[in-house]
C-alpha cells in the first residue's frame, strides 16, 4: 500500500503532521477523520527511481533495533511517557536513518496514531512481525514484555547471521585473493618470462598456455573486465527474480557442507520467531503467516502457508510438517508434544536453541577444517603456474648437458 504525507487540525485547532500507510486517499483521510482530525492535506509519497540511484541512505541493521527494542524497554518500564521516550531516543541514536524515522513516528503518537500504526509507516526499518508484536503488546498491556522479547528475538537472529559470516567471510577472501595473484602474475610476471625463453625452444604445453592466456589478458583486458561485470550484474538479476530466488531457495540446502548450515539456520531462526510471537499473544494464524517470510526460505514460507490452510481446517501443525521433507523428526515431534501439552512456544524456544548451537558448533570448527584445505588450493595455483613458466628452462638445461 502507499504511504501518505498529512497535515491535519484537531479539536483544539493545533496543527499537526505525519505519516500512514493507506490504501488510498480516501481511506487515508477516513482514518483520520476517525481519529478526530480535519485534513487539511493529505499527499501521497511518491519518489522518483533516479533519485533513489545517487541516494546514500545508511540502512538500519538488526542491531540498531535491538538496542532501541531494550533501551524502549527499560525507560518505559522506568515509566517515562510513549511520546517523551520516543523523542529522548530519538536524539540519541547512533544510526542516523533510525534517529530520523523515530523523530517522526514520535510526531506521530503525539499527534494521536497508535505506536503500531506509526511504525507501520516505515516497513523498510520495523518487519511485519515487529509491528504484530508491538500492537500485540499495545492490545494486551505489556508492551514492556513484548518489547523485550523482540530484543532477545533480534539478539539470536544476530548471532545466527554473525556465524554465517564467520563460516563464508574467509573462504570468499581467500578465493577473492587468490584470485588477485593470479591476475597479477599474468599480467606482470608471465611477460618477464616471456622475454627470457629463447626463440628456438619448443615451449611445453602448461607454458603454452599459460603465456597464451597472458597475452589475452593483456590485449583484451577490457573485454574480461566487461565478461566479469556482466556475469554478477546477470547472477544478481536472475537471483532477484521470483525463479531465481526459487532456484536457490533450492540450491543452498543441497550445498555440501553449507547446506547442512543454511538449513539449521532457517530451522533455528523459524522456531524462534514464531514462538516470540505465540508468547507474545499473536493467534496462531497469523504468527505462522507472519514466521514463514522471516524465516528467509521460500519453501519454509509455503510450508507455513498450508500449516495455516489446514490448521483453519482442523488440522493440527504438525501434521504439514511432517509431510515436508524441511523438517525434521525431531522437530515435528517436539511441535506435536507442544500442540498436546500447551507448551509449544516453549518447545519452540528449545528447538531454536538447539539449532543454534548447532550453527555455532559447526561453524566454529568449519574454519579450522577449510582453512588449511584453501591455503593447499591457493599453493597449488602459484606453484602450477611457477612450474609452467621454469619448464623451459628446464628443457634448455637439458639440451645443454646433452
Amino acid at each position: 500500500m502507499p504511504f501518505y504525507t498529512y497535515q491535519v487540525v484537531d479539536s483544539a485547532g493545533q496543527v499537526h503532521s505525519g505519516k500512514l500507510e493507506a490504501e488510498g486517499e480516501a481511506a487515508a483521510v477516513g482514518r483520520l477523520r476517525r481519529l478526530g482530525y480535519t485534513a487539511l492535506e493529505v499527499r501521497e509519497v511518491r519518489e522518483s527511481p533516479f533519485k533513489n540511484l545517487f541516494k546514500v541512505r545508511k540502512s538500519v541493521g538488526i542491531g540498531d533495533l535491538s538496542l532501541f527494542s531494550r533501551q524502549l524497554a527499560a525507560m518505559l518500564n522506568a515509566g517515562i511517557p510513549l511520546i517523551r521516550t520516543l523523542y529522548a531516543l530519538s536524539e540519541q541514536a547512533p544510526n542516523p536513518t533510525l534517529r530520523s524515522a523515530l523523530g517522526e513516528i514520535a510526531a506521530s503518537v503525539e499527534s494521536g496514531v497508535s505506536f503500531s500504526e506509526s511504525l507501520r509507516g516505515y516497513p523498510d526499518i520495523f518487519s511485519r512481525m515487529y509491528v504484530d508484536m508491538v500492537k500485540a503488546g499495545e492490545v494486551g498491556g505489556n508492551l514492556v514484555d513484548v518489547l523485550g522479547r523482540l530484543s532477545d528475538q533480534m539478539d539470536k537472529d544476530k548471532s545466527l547471521r554473525d556465524n554465517i559470516k564467520s563460516a563464508t567471510f574467509y573462504p570468499l577472501v581467500v578465493i577473492a585473493f587468490a584470485f588477485v595473484i593470479l591476475t597479477a602474475m599474468l599480467l606482470f610476471i608471465v611477460p618477464v618470462f616471456t622475454g627470457m625463453f629463447p626463440p628456438d625452444v619448443a615451449l611445453p604445453l602448461p607454458t603454452r598456455i599459460i603465456v597464451g592466456l597472458s597475452e589475452s589478458v593483456q590485449r583484451f583486458w577490457y573485454i574480461y573486465l566487461l565478461s566479469i561485470v556482466g556475469i554478477v550484474l546477470g547472477v544478481r538479476l536472475y537471483l532477484s527474480s521470483e525463479s531465481g530466488q526459487r532456484a536457490w531457495d533450492r540450491a543452498k540446502f543441497r550445498l555440501p557442507v553449507f547446506g547442512s548450515i543454511f538449513h539449521k539456520t532457517t530451522l533455528a531462526r523459524l522456531s524462534r520467531t514464531l514462538s516470540t510471537l505465540l508468547s507474545g499473544g499473536i493467534p496462531m494464524l497469523q504468527a505462522l503467516e507472519t514466521s514463514g517470510p522471516t524465516s528467509g526460505s521460500i519453501q519454509m514460507k509455503e510450508v507455513m502457508d498450508e500449516a495455516a490452510a489446514r490448521i483453519q481446517e482442523g488440522q493440527s501443525l504438525s501434521e504439514p510438517l511432517r509431510k515436508s521433507d524441511l523438517f525434521p523428526p525431531m522437530v515435528t515431534i517436539m511441535v506435536s508434544v507442544g500442540e498436546e501439552t500447551g507448551e509449544l512456544s516453549g518447545l519452540l524456544n528449545r528447538i531454536a536453541e538447539f539449532y543454534e548451537d548447532e550453527v555455532a558448533a559447526i561453524t566454529k570448527g568449519l574454519t579450522s577444517l577449510i582453512e588449511p584445505i584453501l591455503l593447499i588450493f591457493v599453493g597449488g595455483l602459484v606453484g602450477a603456474m611457477v612450474i609452467a613458466l621454469y619448464l623451459p628452462m628446464f628443457t634448455v638445461i637439458t639440451q645443454v648437458g646433452g
